[in-house]
């Protein structure tokens, strides 16, 4: 049988200063049936070593000039940077290319509104790879959950890393994993009501943080939400700055039932760590017991060939998992355009967070909670 050759390019843009990445960039290494055509960076230095990581075959300077001579099916969009995303879709949406991005999406929800239609007009399929969708420790509480280990769902708490960048920063660029989390395991929300504070005190419209990458208008460092979701659950997230020192991870999620409470934590530098489960019908903080639960493998892996782990030194944060879930993000995009469906985390999924996100500010500023979806969809702070 003749399979479809997959030509890939990946715009990994080495001139623009960056905090860590997530892999994207290896999401199809070792994938039958794919091949990448380019590697596009406009800073030519080292470009040898940085496409045998990528196994690209040939160097753009121009993203515009590979999508035209390459003509790829597929585009890899590194930048940690929301503005860079809406041209680089544009670009490849008017093409008939499909797009795999890097989160957050969008700078703002007008952006991501704009790609959503550019998706739906051109047809494409665009996956945004919220990675907590296929870690087999959050896969796992997800899976619990649904059996009732813990009873009946009652409070979804999720924090950020709560470091130097915390509150509205960590909303941004943290949070969305939580936030996302938190729509895969209950459903989207209904509506929010958010406190952002700056310095002990409510922000107003013209406050603003100074951020450490540009995500567009920030502010706060006291972000606290409280989302009503399906079925009386309810969904909180809180990030306040410096909380985190010591070595300790506070970015993780507890789901507290009646009958019990999970947790797991974000180990970026760890192996994946299980999820701990408490039995007691008590408040967790109440001389509750946690125990370690099994993981439970529930992924399917294409054939393809093994992953190699020691990229997981030089290429992105040590955990394993963030090469596991961008091969299964990536598998999954070329399914959903085989199939003719939407990808696991796709365009409507990344909308919806930066929709929350934006919620949050609105709440707080109204002084009201917030349904969803948002009747206004400029920035709150804009």
């Amino acid at each position: 049988m003749n399979h479809k050759i997959w030509r890939v390019g990946i715009l990994k843009d080495s001139s623009k200063p960056m905090l860590g990445l997530h892999g994207l960039h290896l999401a199809c290494r070792g994938l039958p049936n794919v091949e990448v055509v380019a590697h596009v960076d406009s800073n030519p230095a080292d470009i040898a070593a940085k496409m045998a990581v990528t196994q690209a075959k040939r160097h753009y300077l121009d993203y515009q000039e590979m999508l035209d001579k390459e003509k790829p099916d597929i585009v890899i969009l590194c930048s940690r940077h929301p503005f860079d995303h809406l041209p680089q879709i544009k670009a490849a949406a008017e093409r008939g290319c499909h797009v795999y991005c890097e989160k957050t999406l969008a700078g703002n929800l007008q952006e991501a509104d704009a790609i959503v239609e550019l998706v739906e007009r051109h047809r494409i399929k665009l996956c945004v790879p919220h990675y907590a969708r296929h870690s087999l420790a959050f896969l796992t509480m997800k899976k619990m959950i649904e059996a009732g280990e813990i009873g009946t769902p009652l409070t979804f708490l999720g924090r950020g890393k709560e470091d130097h960048r915390g509150g509205g920063e960590d909303l941004i660029v943290l949070g969305t994993h939580i936030l996302d989390l938190q729509n895969l395991f209950f459903g989207p929300p209904e509506s929010v009501h958010g406190e952002v504070n700056a310095n002990g005190r409510p922000i107003v419209k013209t406050d603003r943080s100074q951020t450490v990458e540009p995500l567009g208008p920030v502010a706060g460092d006291d972000v606290f939400a409280c989302f009503r979701l399906a079925d009386g659950v309810r969904g909180i997230f809180e990030s306040r700055r410096g909380l985190a020192s010591g070595g300790a991870v506070r970015m993780g999620v507890t789901v507290v039932g009646s009958e019990g409470a999970l947790t797991t934590r974000f180990h970026d530098a760890t192996l994946e760590a299980p999820p701990r489960l408490s039995r007691s019908r008590g408040a967790p903080e109440d001389g509750a017991a946690f125990e370690e639960v099994p993981l439970q493998e529930c992924r399917e892996f294409p054939e393809a060939e093994p992953l190699d782990y020691s990229l997981c030194a030089t290429q992105l944060p040590t955990a394993r998992y963030f090469l596991e879930s961008q091969r299964l993000f990536f598998w999954d995009l070329i399914r959903s355009i085989e199939e003719d469906r939407q990808p696991h985390s796709g365009v409507h999924e990344a909308q919806l967070v930066q929709e929350m996100i934006q919620g949050i500010y609105a709440s707080h500023l109204s002084g009201s909670v917030v349904p969803f979806p948002l009747a206004a969809r400029t920035h709150p702070l804009a």
